[in-house]
């Protein structure tokens, strides 16, 4: 088996699951059969995304970090493409999710069967009527996880979650806005990415008030997402390594910001497979390890 590790989400990535849009877009017609019913602000042009994605695989690559792609599968979606809602991670291997959106209920079953075939432990699945998804669950250290309670994410499914944690470990339930919606994309890493062991990129409006101070208590500063720039994923960025993230290209003011606090910042073009599916470079990626 190989070691799922690094409770965090902002050590160095050293292994990451994805999916690319050649397997889960798969083809023209699936794409215009699929993405009203799936919430897709328009279609995704299938060229142009293949293109996106590749060059968000080369600055993952460059980071020196292993990258398995995830099969296409049958009775799955475009939804696919954003492999971390499907699956968690835990110190004792891969949890599987309870999908919050019905047209993605096939998802954590066929991303299951790409761990067996990886050697990559699972420790477990969310079963009904719990309801948890990867964009919702943010390890803050190794001894604490924060949890959004949404529209994606219930209570039921948090209960289960932290009883697969053990009681070394503190669950922390973390009330989530009604925003535009149930039928929005929204999770708790829609205004919350660490990119450091105490440093994070947010979206102060929408962070709730006792989780906010929780923060502060446990040393954390944030780098404030501005309110022209959280529609284009401000707040959604992924951390390669401390301080080093890539982000969705069109933010430049949050990237200013990311670096005057000593950061380095990649950013990539995702007009097809963020910008129109909702999904920023956290989404798009389920790390495994980090060091």
């Amino acid at each position: 088996m190989t070691a799922v590790a690094g409770l965090s989400e902002a050590g160095r990535l050293e292994r990451v699951v994805a999916k690319h849009p050649r397997d889960a877009f798969r083809s023209a017609d699936r794409i215009a059969a699929e993405w009203r019913e799936l919430r897709f602000v328009d279609p995704p042009d299938l060229a142009r995304a293949i293109g996106e994605y590749d060059h968000f695989l080369d600055i993952l690559s460059g980071t020196g970090a292993t990258i398995d792609l995830l099969p296409a599968a049958e009775h799955v979606g475009l939804d696919s493409l954003y492999a971390r809602d499907a699956s968690v991670v835990t110190p004792a291997g891969m949890l599987l999710s309870a999908m919050g959106k019905p047209a993605r209920v096939a998802e954590p079953a066929a991303q299951a069967r790409a761990f067996e075939a990886w050697g990559i432990p699972v420790a477990g699945a969310i079963v009904s009527p719990g309801r948890l998804e990867g964009g919702d669950v943010v390890w803050l250290d190794g001894r604490t996880v924060a949890v959004g309670r949404g529209y994606r994410t219930n209570a039921e499914g948090i209960r289960q979650f932290a009883a697969l944690l053990g009681q070394d470990i503190e669950c922390l339930e973390v009330p989530l806005p009604h925003w535009r919606g149930p039928l929005d994309v929204f999770h708790l890493m829609s205004v919350l990415s660490p990119i450091d062991a105490r440093l994070a990129v947010v979206y102060a409006p929408l962070l709730p008030v006792p989780f906010r101070e929780r923060l502060i208590a446990m040393g954390y500063a944030f780098v404030e997402v501005p309110d022209e720039e959280f529609d284009s994923m401000g707040a959604n960025v992924l951390a390669v390594a401390p301080k080093r993230c890539v982000m969705l290209e069109g933010n430049p003011e949050t990237r200013r910001r990311i670096e005057a606090m000593g950061g380095e910042v990649f950013v990539y073009a995702g007009h097809e497979i963020s910008v129109k599916g909702g999904g920023g470079p956290t989404c798009l990626t389920r790390p495994i390890a980090r060091g």
